[in-house]
């Protein structure tokens, strides 16, 4: 995991193995015992509001596209994310990290609808291809390059509604305390990481935990 504190000064060591398991469902009286907090994930101070419809359940990763651990995670996580049941609303939310352009690429992918298909090759581009992407010029040329046409792009980058996702991203990220990335929040309530919990698996594993203790919660109300 990256520090933000730290700004890329120290590196802990690569994240583990990947998950690959489902979301588990627990039966309706039983819910998953999770460890001590600390062993691997923490509460958060003060329950962090979201816009996750009523009955459905939140789980945010906090990245940064420059992050090499980030992006070693990334194909772990999204083959993670295929599986979760209907009941389950996975997003993400991307870090101020020392820059912004990243975090204004981002959400410019996604209000055009291309996040999911392009984000790898984000990815890709400045971990494999050492592109910096960090400045107007640089990232319109690219984002040109991969087939999106180049004024809806530009109009997007620069528009309001992007700027407004980018301030409600670093918003959520401060409410959660996130201090470093991957990391991954759950019903405003829960932050995970493979740093916290030892590897990827471990980390998914109580995010799964804690899937199934909302759900079983919510019956319960």
């Amino acid at each position: 995991m990256i520090s933000l504190r730290r700004h890329l000064i120290t590196l802990p060591p690569a994240i583990g193995l990947a998950h690959l398991a489902g979301v588990g469902l627990a039966p309706a009286h039983a819910q998953p015992a999770l460890p001590p907090e600390g062993q691997g994930y923490r509460r958060v101070a003060k329950p962090v509001r979201h816009d996750t419809p009523e009955g459905k359940i939140d789980v945010v990763e906090f990245f940064w596209y420059g992050c090499p651990h980030c992006n070693r995670f990334e194909p772990v996580l999204k083959r993670w994310a295929a599986q979760l049941p209907d009941d389950v609303v996975f997003r993400q939310v991307h870090v101020p990290f020392g820059e912004r352009k990243h975090q204004q690429l981002h959400y410019t992918l996604v209000a055009m609808g291309v996040q999911e298909r392009i984000g790898p090759s984000v990815f890709r581009a400045l971990h494999e291809e050492r592109r910096r992407l960090d400045s107007d010029d640089e990232i319109v040329a690219w984002a040109a390059a991969q087939g999106l046409d180049q004024k809806a792009f530009t109009d997007q980058f620069k528009s309001f509604g992007v700027r407004t996702a980018m301030t409600r991203g670093t918003r959520e990220m401060n409410d959660y305390g996130v201090d470093g990335v991957p990391m991954i929040g759950v019903a405003g309530k829960y932050l995970t990481a493979p740093s916290m919990a030892g590897s990827s698996q471990a980390a998914l594993d109580l995010v799964d935990k804690m899937i199934a203790n909302e759900r079983v919660a919510a019956r319960q109300r």
